[in-house]
């Protein structure tokens, strides 16, 4: 191999510096368990929502309980709207867990240190080409999915949300996660369309 190719060592400070990146590994870690709390949250929910489908008593107030809004008539029984809001809690709580899942397995990818991963048959496909901008905008989409199904749980009880204007404010909040996503992505299109151009104008 040339020397030139040799990685050369780094000066202490330097080093700390670059080696600081793996602080980060707790958070990941973190993140692993908060996953884990939504596993039991998901197997849970689900759960109660069975046993209320066969009649229990205690697990049908749980979700009666669970689907109540403030200000508004408490469901009695277990319909066809309760279960929808029920399976869109669930449905949030997958949508949120996929938004860890890029967090974690992209954010160390990322900023921490490489996987490996290249050629593994379980390999996500977005991750061949992860950096910090395709990152953000994965996640400015995962969180309007998110929001998304909120707002079809308020939606779903809009005369209980109609009574202290909350729809309004919830609405407000999904058209800003769409032109906060909208903004990311045109940004990083001129972007790498800057990059492009730059390496075209250095290739002649």
């Amino acid at each position: 191999m040339n020397d030139n190719h040799k990685l050369q060592p780094l000066k202490p400070l330097p080093n700390l510096i670059f080696m600081s990146r793996w602080l980060q590994l707790p958070l990941y870690l973190g993140l692993i368990l908060a996953q884990g709390v939504y596993v039991y949250q998901f197997w849970a929910e689900l759960y109660y929502l069975i046993l209320s489908a066969f009649g229990n008593a205690d697990a049908l107030k749980h979700i009666l309980d669970a689907v109540a809004v403030e200000g508004a008539a408490k469901p009695t029984k277990l319909n066809e709207v309760t279960i929808m809001l029920v399976v869109l809690g669930l449905i949030d709580v997958v949508m949120i867990s996929n938004l860890l899942i890029m967090v974690i397995v992209g954010g160390y990818e990322t900023f921490v240190s490489r996987m490996g991963l290249a050629g593994h048959p379980d390999q996500p496909e977005w991750l061949s080409h992860v950096n910090a901008s395709v990152l953000k905008v994965k996640l400015a989409t995962a969180i309007i999915g998110i929001s998304s199904i909120h707002l079809l749980k308020t939606f779903i009880n809009a005369k209980a949300y109609m009574l202290n204007g909350e729809w309004v404010a919830q609405t407000v909040i999904h058209i800003t996660f769409l032109l906060s996503a909208m903004a990311i992505a045109y940004s990083d299109k001129l972007m790498s369309h800057q990059d492009k151009s730059a390496k075209a104008s250095a290739a002649h």
